[in-house]
């Protein structure tokens, strides 16, 4: 018997048409198996409280930091392994990245993970680490990113971002992406009223980020991005949610 599925799998591997027929067949099996289920399920995604759109500000920074390419360097992805947690935190959730596009996982990491910087240093720390990294950071091989803090955001086409996002998911409402330019100086503005900001964005950071309130500049826009990175979820929640499951 072995001798004779050893003949059938010579011949299998000799003739090129038959083995790729077989394993067109394999893939499309394992495809349907990984594949067929999402459609009995509500999300691939479950959501977890407290996870929102990004501000029209903290989107701003977010498309600089992907232009600037940032993200080759810094991953934004926790992975459950006790040295990256005692080191970085929770571990990512996937909700967490579900408004991103593109998303900011991987493994590669010249400089630490970003995934919970949010609150770990002062807007101050991050407008110096990114104008010369060197003077925080010593061991630092980061280029500097001093013309931030010298490049006026650029605001035209912030409501015309949203929209798009929302073609692709996010839950941008016609009210957030109307006001999108205002929330976005709001944002950035120590003084005035902030309410309406905080109703459409909990937990939004509302301050000067960049340390010159007289005008708003790219580095306002990254710092605010920075800031939100990991904040949104209470993490110990999340993690006594998944121990009751």
């Amino acid at each position: 018997m072995s001798s004779q599925l050893a003949t059938q799998h010579k011949k299998l591997e000799r003739n090129v048409t038959l083995l790729s027929v077989f394993a067109f067949i394999a893939v499309a099996i394992g495809g349907i198996v990984e594949i067929a289920p999402l459609f009995w399920i509500d999300s691939t995604v479950e959501k977890v409280e407290g996870v929102r759109p990004y501000t029209p500000l903290e989107q701003a920074g977010r498309d600089i930091y992907v232009r600037e390419g940032c993200y080759t360097c810094h991953s934004q992805m926790i992975r459950p392994f006790r040295d990256e947690v005692e080191r970085y935190g929770h571990y990512s959730l996937a909700a967490e990245s579900m408004y991103d596009h593109p998303f900011q996982w991987g493994s590669k990491r010249t400089g630490p993970d970003l995934a919970r910087v949010g609150g770990r240093y002062s807007d101050e720390w991050h407008v110096q680490h990114l104008k010369d990294p060197r003077s925080v950071v010593p061991e630092s091989i980061m280029p500097t990113y001093a013309f931030l803090a010298e490049t006026e955001l650029d605001l035209k086409g912030i409501d015309g971002k949203l929209g798009a996002l929302r073609k692709v998911g996010v839950p941008y409402t016609e009210t957030m992406i109307e006001n999108a330019e205002a929330d976005l100086k709001q944002q950035a503005s120590p003084d005035g009223d902030a309410a309406d900001l905080a109703k459409r964005y909990p937990k939004s950071q509302v301050r000067d980020f960049d340390g010159d309130p007289s005008k708003l500049t790219e580095m306002d826009a990254v710092v605010a991005y920075l800031q939100m990175l990991g904040t949104l979820v209470d993490t110990n929640a999340a993690a006594a949610q998944e121990r009751r499951r």
